[in-house]
């Protein structure tokens, strides 16, 4: 790779809380390095729609130039100031086509990833530095065997990401999933109810099996299981009847699947062929009361999981990676995506995330008979349980 003079960040997806300080740490080693940084706004959305000598107006709500007194402060709050988007390159609809591109003989969805290298090349980027999870790093691996030079970091607190342990926004998630469940047993408890909250997690129950493991609730749900109702039904009412404060709790991932039944989700596909989550925690915590004639309190924690602050240990992960990946540039390397392996930080080949597919181990760590987590033997385990 010729020597980089110039660098792009971008954040794509959901925001987690870590993302301002990765970007942080890369823009801070970059201009001591004496590196030229821009940050594309809304993630592949910005390449997508900056005009190469275009309208500057226009151009500045795609793409802004980065500088240490630009990202000095951005460390102390969640989310992402570059904004962010489920912008998919590789399959644009009608609807998401950028003005400029809108042409009669266009067929939908399409694929504008030329466009992105096009740009790329007339703002003599050297190499991308996108930030996101497995949708919007599966495109940054298309985008790889475009031949365009890339270090990718992994975001997602669903903790999915294949070829990491780790992603940044995983650990603020369930720090703020365990304080609210704790803070939860205080209306459950005193109304003597069944408690049912919802947390994030599409393809990967991880949240919900941590989370519940650390808070040590009563029954967790994973995605990654589908579960008999009644059969549920039956053992959190046990669990209320064996509390001497007469209440229960249990948590479920939004992508949980009852037995014979199918993944509840409303909307349209977006870009990466996914339509809107939502509706298990309400209907099993419905047929719950049904099915046991007690009261059910139905929390879905949703984006209280993503708010805030990164805690400690997604500062340091998401500050580490983009050193990682400063690291990995200044060293005139690219094509890979920051990584935490049992407990080490490494890279991984970009085309990794597309390899595989990262789930909760069931067998080692859950117990599918009693819907709870099974966490034991854990010496040379590493720290996240994998």
């Amino acid at each position: 790779m010729r020597k980089i003079k110039k660098i792009a960040l971008l954040t794509g997806g959901g925001d987690v809380p870590g993302l301002n300080s990765a970007m942080k740490q890369v823009v801070a080693r970059a201009n001591s390095a004496g590196i030229e940084v821009v940050g594309f706004r809304r993630g592949w959305g910005g390449i997508c729609n900056y005009r190469p000598g275009g309208d500057p107006e226009w151009n500045r709500q795609w793409l802004i130039p980065l500088d240490y007194e630009d990202v000095r402060t951005i460390d102390r709050t969640g989310g992402t100031f570059l904004h962010t988007s489920r912008t998919n390159p590789a399959s644009v609809r009608e609807a998401d086509m950028p003005v400029h591109l809108r042409s009669d003989d266009r067929t939908y969805p399409a694929d504008i990833t030329d466009t992105v290298v096009a740009n790329l090349e007339a703002l003599e980027i050297d190499a991308l530095v996108p930030i996101g999870g497995d949708d919007t790093l599966s495109y940054a691996s298309r985008l790889n065997e475009a031949g365009y030079p890339q270090v990718a970091i992994p975001k997602t607190m669903d903790n999915d990401v294949y070829g990491t342990d780790y992603c940044i926004g995983f650990g603020t998630a369930i720090t703020r999933a365990v304080q609210a469940i704790n803070d939860l047993r205080t209306p459950i408890g005193s109304h003597e109810r069944i408690g049912l909250i919802e947390l994030f997690g599409r393809n990967s129950g991880e949240t919900s099996l941590i989370a519940s493991y650390l808070a040590n609730v009563n029954r967790a749900i994973i995605s990654e299981v589908p579960f008999d109702v009644e059969v549920l039904a039956e053992k959190v009412l046990q669990d209320k009847v064996d509390n001497p404060s007469d209440y229960s709790i249990m948590t479920i991932s939004e992508g949980s699947i009852p037995t014979g039944g199918d993944i509840m989700q409303t909307g349209e596909e977006d870009a990466y062929g996914h339509r809107k989550l939502g509706g298990v925690g309400q209907w099993t915590a419905s047929r719950v009361k049904e099915l046991t004639g007690h009261d059910v309190t139905y929390q879905q924690l949703g984006y209280m999981m993503r708010c805030g602050a990164p805690d400690s240990l997604d500062r340091m992960v998401a500050m580490n990676f983009g050193n990682l990946a400063m690291d990995v540039l200044l060293d005139g390397r690219s094509g890979v995506m920051t990584a935490l392996q049992q407990g080490r930080y490494t890279t991984v080949g970009l085309d990794t995330i597309t390899d595989g597919l990262k789930r909760v181990d069931v067998d080692r760590f859950y117990d599918v008979d009693e819907y709870r987590p099974k966490i034991r033997r854990v010496e040379d385990l590493p720290m996240f349980l994998k």
